[in-house]
């Protein structure tokens, strides 16, 4: 599916991940892509990678156009504080359109009542969809059609896994997906730092740490076999990894993580208010 002409306010890190994602994979063209960038240097980003777009410093240029008038999805790409001044602007007339937040923890029913209609629905998705490996959640207004859907669905399904839930488990996803690529950057790293400490160059150790997370995982979705089940398959009694795991268990990396999603997703509902 080809999607329609779309704005993004915003153009960070995650809009990058997000839109940059679709348009490698040929569901956006960048000639039907406005950017209302906050930053000079935002907006040269865009310009240098994505020349064929439409840049605006803000939501109106010197002529009077609008940033939303050829637009039928909106994409606010802002953080959850800049949410409200964007919605309040008045020349952010998004009537008609539907619009997408990526803002972690401001709820449908925020967005719908600033934007002045209920046509809203809030993705979360996580910077690897820059390379077709997102994972992304997303939960919709009622007042959203069976088009908006099916708009949604494309544009996340284009950069990876995509699932719709209820909004209250948004914050959950937040503290699993949405935040989880920084705790799997942290294991590589560590891994990759093990393996130098044990005699391994850096590179070489690095890309082998990668790989092993890549295939553990790839693993995990393609048997559908319980984690749980493929740890123990590692596990030769008396072995190398069960004396591994011995460690990890004593130092508590399960519940470190289990904690840190729990931290995240408790973050997300506090930038509700």
């Amino acid at each position: 599916m080809q999607l329609p002409h779309m704005t993004v306010v915003g153009g960070g890190q995650m809009a990058r991940a997000f839109v940059g994602g679709m348009i490698q994979k040929g569901v956006l063209d960048t000639s039907k892509l406005t950017v209302v960038a906050p930053s000079p240097a935002t907006g040269r980003w865009w310009t240098e990678h994505y020349p064929e777009c439409q840049m605006m410093s803000g939501s109106e240029d010197p002529d009077g156009q609008s940033a939303f008038d050829s637009s039928e999805i909106v994409v606010l790409a802002v953080k959850p504080h800049i949410i409200g001044p964007v919605l309040a602007d008045p020349k952010a007339d998004m009537t008609g359109k539907l619009v997408i937040s990526i803002a972690a923890g401001v709820p449908l029913s925020t967005i719908s009542a600033g934007a002045g209609h209920a046509r809203v629905v809030r993705v979360m998705p996580n910077t690897p969809s820059l390379v077709g490996e997102g994972a992304s959640a997303f939960s919709t207004a009622e007042s959203v059609t069976s088009t908006d859907v099916e708009w949604v669905e494309s544009m996340l399904g284009s950069v990876g896994y995509v699932v719709r839930v209820s909004e209250n488990q948004l914050d959950a996803v937040t503290g699993v997906s949405g935040s989880g690529p920084a705790y799997i950057y942290l294991i590589i790293e560590a891994l990759a730092d093990g393996g130098v400490a044990a005699g391994l160059p850096r590179q070489t150790a690095l890309a082998l740490a990668a790989q092993t997370v890549r295939g553990a995982a790839t693993m995990v979705r393609d048997t559908g076999e319980h984690p749980g089940v493929l740890k123990d398959n590692v596990c030769s009694p008396g072995g190398t990894t069960i004396a591994a795991m011995r460690v990890l268990e004593q130092n508590a990396v399960r519940g470190a993580l289990i904690d840190a999603v729990a931290r995240a997703a408790e973050r997300s509902r506090e930038l509700a208010n």
